[in-house]
C-alpha cells in the first residue's frame, strides 16, 4: 500500500458488479449477507482480472447485520480469496450504507492512503435477527452463571409467555415511532402526490427494469450467483413484475395509512437479498494495470434533516448543494439514478426541485433546482422494480450510472438516495475520457 501523501490523487471507477437481486425468502432464503458479499467481491475480481493482493481496502456497507459476521466485510474478502493482510471494514447509514462505503474508498484513494479499494455492500432480508425483550436478555446473561439444574428455577420467576416470543426488529424510526411508510404517506400528501400517480410511477419502474433485461441493459453489472447445494446460476432478478399493470396496482390496499393512504405493496420498494461490490482505484494505478476506466467519482455530500417532516427529502437538500459545489445545474445532467424506496418520496422530492417555493422556504434559493425530464430518470428500472436490499443498493445505483454514461453518451451523472434517520446523500460522476 502506498505512503499517506499531501496529493490530491483522482479516484476512478473502474468496474462495478453486483449479484442479481432476489425477493427475500426466495432463492437466497438459505444464506447470509456473508454468502451474498463473498460472491459479489469474487465476481468483482473475476470479471476485473485484478490480483487480489493489489486490493488495499475492502469496505461494505450493511444494515441489519448477523452477528456471527458482523464485520461482513472482513469475513467476505476473506472467503473471495484476498490476502489475510488486507484491512476490511463495514459501514452502516441505513439505505446509504454502500454510498457510504464508496465514498470513504475514494477519500482513503484522495488522501494517498490506498490505490485500489473494493467498496460495496450486502444484505440479507431473509436472515433478520431475532431476539428477546429486555428483561429475557438479562436472564439469558444471567443463566451463563448458573451452576446446575436447579438454578434454573430462578430464571422463569416472574416470566410470563409472552416474554418467551421472540421479536423482529423495529420497522419504525427509534427516534419518531414512525415507520418510514407512514413517512412517505406524509411526504406524498405534503406534496400533493397522489395514489394514481405513485402507481403509474411503480409501474413505469416495473415496465423499464423488465425491458431493460429483455435488451439485455442490465447483463454488464450482473454477475451470476452460484451457490450449494444445487449450483443452479442465478443471472437476473426475480424482483420486478413484467405482468403489473394499473389495474393490478390499484386493487391493493394502503399498507400504513388505512384507508386513505398512498403507499402500498405494489408502489414500494420491495424486502430484497443482494450484494454489490465497485472497484476504485486511482487514475494513476488504473492506468499503469491497464484498466480504462468508466467514470470519475467527481465529488458527493451526506445531508440530514429532521426526521419527523422530512425523513426521506434528503435528495432534495443534497443535490442541490452538490451541484452548487461543481458549479452545474440540474440540466447539465445526462443520467439520474434515483433511489427508489416508494414511488410518492420519488415523486415528492422531484415535486421539491422543482418547487421555487421550496427553494427558497428550504435552501435560500430564489428559484427552482431544476426542471425534471423524466427520461433521465432511471430508465433501467430502480429500486421498486430491481429491489432494495438496503446495504447494497448504493454501488447499484453507481454501477448503473456508470453504464448509462457510456450507453448513452453522457458526461455527467448524478446519484441520489434518501435514507432512514432523515439522512440523504448525492454524488457527481463524470465519464472518463482520458486524463482527469
Amino acid at each position: 500500500m502506498t505512503e499517506p501523501s499531501t496529493k490530491k490523487h483522482a479516484v476512478v471507477l473502474v468496474e462495478g458488479g453486483r449479484i442479481p437481486f432476489m425477493r427475500s425468502g426466495t432463492d437466497y432464503n438459505d444464506l447470509i449477507s456473508y454468502d451474498l458479499a463473498r460472491a459479489a467481491i469474487k465476481g468483482l475480481l473475476t470479471k476485473t482480472g485484478l490480483l487480489p493482493e493489489l486490493v488495499d481496502r475492502v469496505i461494505m456497507g450493511t444494515v441489519i447485520q448477523n452477528v456471527e459476521t458482523s464485520n461482513v466485510a472482513r469475513e467476505a474478502a476473506l472467503a473471495a480469496g484476498l490476502p489475510n493482510t488486507v484491512p476490511a471494514y463495514s459501514v452502516t447509514m441505513a439505505c446509504i450504507s454502500s454510498n457510504m462505503a464508496i465514498s470513504n474508498g475514494a477519500d482513503l484513494i484522495r488522501s494517498g492512503q490506498a490505490e485500489v479499494v473494493i467498496a460495496g455492500g450486502a444484505e440479507s432480508l431473509s436472515d433478520v435477527p431475532v431476539t428477546f425483550n429486555k428483561q429475557m436478555r438479562k436472564k439469558f446473561f444471567e443463566s451463563r452463571k448458573f451452576k446446575g439444574p436447579l438454578d434454573y428455577r430462578k430464571f422463569l420467576q416472574g416470566v410470563q409467555a409472552s416474554d418467551l416470543l421472540p421479536k423482529a426488529p423495529s420497522i419504525s424510526e427509534y427516534s419518531t415511532g414512525e415507520t418510514m411508510g407512514e413517512s412517505a404517506d406524509k411526504l406524498a400528501a405534503m406534496f400533493g402526490i397522489s395514489r394514481e400517480a405513485s402507481d403509474e410511477y411503480a409501474l413505469r419502474s416495473h415496465q423499464l427494469a423488465a425491458k431493460a433485461t429483455q435488451e439485455g441493459k442490465l447483463e454488464p453489472e450482473l454477475t451470476p450467483a452460484v451457490f450449494p447445494p444445487g449450483f443452479e446460476a442465478l443471472t437476473k432478478d426475480n424482483t420486478f413484475r413484467e405482468d403489473s399493470s394499473l389495474e393490478k396496482l390499484s386493487r391493493l390496499k394502503p399498507v400504513f395509512v388505512k384507508p386513505f393512504g398512498t403507499v402500498t405493496a405494489g408502489n414500494s420498494s420491495p424486502l430484497t437479498d443482494g450484494a454489490s461490490a465497485t472497484l476504485l482505484m486511482s487514475e494513476e494505478k488504473a492506468l499503469e494495470l491497464g484498466y480504462r476506466p468508466k467514470a470519475i467519482l467527481r465529488d458527493y455530500c451526506f445531508v440530514g434533516q429532521d426526521p419527523k417532516d422530512e425523513l426521506l427529502l434528503g435528495p432534495a437538500y443534497a443535490t442541490p448543494r452538490l451541484l452548487d459545489r461543481a458549479g452545474l445545474s440540474f440540466a447539465d445532467l445526462d443520467v439520474v439514478e434515483f433511489h427508489e424506496a416508494f414511488a410518492g418520496q420519488v415523486l415528492a422530492v422531484l415535486a421539491a426541485i422543482e418547487s421555487d417555493q421550496f427553494a427558497q422556504s428550504k435552501l435560500s434559493r430564489s428559484q427552482r433546482v431544476g426542471n425534471i425530464d423524466m427520461a433521465k430518470i432511471n430508465p433501467w428500472g430502480g429500486s421498486i422494480s430491481l429491489g432494495h436490499p438496503f446495504g447494497a443498493t448504493g454501488a447499484r445505483l453507481v454501477t448503473t450510472a456508470a453504464n448509462r454514461l457510456w450507453a448513452e453518451d453522457g458526461q455527467f451523472a448524478l446519484v441520489t438516495a434518501c435514507a432512514a434517520g432523515g439522512l440523504g446523500h448525492a454524488m457527481l460522476l463524470e465519464r472518463y475520457e482520458g486524463q482527469a
